[in-house]
């Protein structure tokens, strides 16, 4: 079967479906569909095919393109149209998760297969409710129970759905949490004795000036000691509670 006849009935097969085809899916759907056809396409002739209509789609006057996401392929609306397309289906669209909610699916994003008390464990506060909400939204699901843990607790563990959403194949493809630390880093701003502000000095700086390494030193731990100040008394100011809130 030439490549050329297979691409069409791909591209309609990835279209149509509501959820993401794998290439093994769109090997057996194909050759089920084309079964008066002597020449069965082959894995190699599908992957060559995605391929293919990867490209096509990647081409910047296409307003949607090819991903792999949940462990399959699907045809998705580029993401500077996503804007665009929200008026379709108004506020309903747009709502958003709870920081709550974003709290818990994280942990447990990345600390999966997990109980409700460790997730608790970890956030400090009750999260029944939050836990609810993710289950409801398919982002989540009971993935079985802890043999090991007194009372067996049920565990659990993010969806096909998740990955769906948030664009990946796996948990392997999460950002690491190390990466996002870096990035979220800013430099502080001094304030001199005059109340004028200054930059740190670089490293080229201190490499010429040794008086300015002990004076970022100096700076750098008093900035530490307030910031530890602030932290410890706006924990014991604001207790963190959790209460039921609606859909945002």
């Amino acid at each position: 079967m030439e490549l050329s006849q297979i691409i069409p009935h791909i591209e309609a097969l990835i279209f149509a479906s509501d959820k993401a085809l794998s290439n093994g899916e769109i090997l057996d759907l194909l050759n089920n569909a084309l079964g008066f056809i002597d020449d069965r396409a082959t894995i190699e002739q599908v992957d060559a095919a995605i391929e293919g209509i990867y490209e096509k789609y990647n081409a910047e006057f296409y307003a949607f393109e090819l991903k792999q996401s949940g462990g399959g392929w699907q045809f998705l609306t580029k993401k500077e149209y996503h804007k665009t397309v929200a008026q379709l289906n108004g506020d309903k669209f747009l709502k958003r998760l709870s920081t709550a909610a974003l709290e818990t699916l994280a942990i447990i994003a990345y600390k999966q297969p997990i109980t409700k008390s460790e997730i608790e464990s970890i956030r400090g506060v009750n999260c029944d409710y939050a836990v609810q909400k993710l289950l409801e939204k398919d982002l989540v699901i009971i993935s079985g129970r802890n043999e090991d843990a007194v009372g067996k607790p049920l565990i659990y563990s993010t969806s096909k759905s998740f990955m769906d959403y948030f664009g990946i194949n796996s948990t392997d493809d999460l950002p690491k949490i190390s990466e996002v630390l870096m990035e979220e880093l800013v430099q502080a701003t001094i304030v001199n004795e005059h109340g004028e502000t200054e930059q740190p000095a670089t490293d080229d700086e201190m490499d010429a000036d040794p008086a300015a390494v002990a004076d970022d030193a100096e700076t750098t731990a008093v900035l530490e000691s307030t910031s530890d100040e602030i932290i410890d008394a706006e924990t014991e100011a604001s207790p963190d509670t959790e209460s039921p809130q609606p859909d945002a």
